[in-house]
């Protein structure tokens, strides 16, 4: 077994117009401050990272990847979630996700510009030695999550065939690069837990890039078991976001919500610690698991403030990971191996 990295921080979260909060070097610095070792790139935003250099050139990367280690800081992973996303969107969801993209694009014209950008993520992201692209599935079926009125026959393996199309010439790609793509499982995308999640791998040919990035949060809100999720998808997980959640039904909402925003949802994300998911049972599950990759606080709350959070992120995370071991505990009973020894107690000489 092998020990995960960490800590390590996605930064889009904290990202606003405002010092520290406004520039690479000035939020590196401050979550390097409070013990932070590695940093998730949110690749579309230009505060954090010129991805279309960062793709062309190697000097840009050889740079960028200099300066952040002169914060003390390693770039974890570039992450296109946004890009990911858009690169399947229903019509019913075209407007709110206009954010996403750049002003003006739509059908087959949003879908090439995601498609580039994504390419352009393992392209940096080969230059800077880094091996995982963190994406939502982006999708066409999420509106049919509850099925009323009736699914059509067919609907959703047609949706799921689409999707692979759109995902399968970047997956090779990706491959042919060094790279996978680790999909958070995410309601709102068509891949949003281990069913949905297989449906992919079986339109996609269980192709090896099509990986995992694990994060319990979205799986207790939805009351799947996410513990039993590592013990059967392990070894598809190359990604770990550390974020923590709450599910709290009362007689008024469930796991739906009933509209009502963040704070008054049954199911709502929390600061690390605050919530419910068993983060012990996590670390100890995926390091059985061999997992070695990243531990990566994704933080959203809806009671405590981000400065708060992440004061308190690193030294939760640190606490967490587990430093394996080549030798068993039990060691100094034991004796050196002698055949002849173990069949005379078995009764066997």
């Amino acid at each position: 077994m092998s020990s995960m990295k960490g800590p390590a921080v996605f930064l889009a979260q904290f990202l606003r117009d405002e010092p520290p909060f406004d520039d690479l070097h000035t939020i590196g610095r401050w979550f390097a401050d409070m013990g932070f070792l590695g940093a998730q790139i949110p690749s579309w935003d230009p505060r954090t990272i010129d991805l279309a250099q960062a793709a062309a050139s190697k000097n840009y990367c050889d740079d960028y990847l200099g300066c952040l280690a002169e914060i003390g800081l390693q770039p974890t992973d570039l992450a296109g979630y946004l890009q990911g996303q858009v690169l399947a969107v229903h019509p019913a969801y075209e407007i709110m996700f206009e954010a996403f993209h750049p002003p003006g694009l739509s059908g087959q014209e949003r879908t090439d510009w995601a498609s580039e950008q994504l390419r352009q993520c393992v392209l940096a992201s080969e230059q800077m030695g880094l091996t995982t692209v963190p994406v939502l599935s982006g999708g066409f079926a999420w509106h049919m999550v509850y099925p009323w009125p009736q699914r059509p026959a067919g609907i959703i393996e047609e949706a799921f065939k689409e999707l692979a199309a759109r995902w399968l010439p970047l997956l090779d790609f990706a491959l042919d690069h060094g790279c996978v793509f680790t999909y958070e499982l995410h309601p709102g995308s068509d891949l949003f837990d281990g069913a949905t999640y297989e449906m992919f791998l079986d339109q996609t040919g269980n192709h090896p890039a099509a990986c995992i990035n694990y994060d319990p949060s979205h799986f207790l809100l939805q009351q799947l078991d996410y513990l039993e999720f590592i013990r059967i998808y392990g070894e598809r997980i190359k990604g770990f976001h550390v974020k923590d959640a709450e599910f709290r039904p009362s007689g008024r909402v469930g796991v739906y919500g009933g509209y009502q925003p963040w704070s008054g949802r049954a199911s709502r994300f929390r600061s690390l610690g605050d919530g419910q998911v068993d983060f012990t049972q996590v670390f100890t599950l995926l390091t059985e698991a061999g997992y070695d990759g990243w531990a990566v606080m994704e933080w959203e709350c809806a009671v405590k403030s981000p400065e708060q959070g992440a004061r308190e992120g690193a030294p939760f995370i640190q606490k967490h990971i587990i430093e394996t071991s080549d030798v068993a505990f039990d060691d100094f009973a034991g004796g050196h191996a002698d055949m002849g020894a173990n069949r005379r107690m078995l009764g066997l000489e």
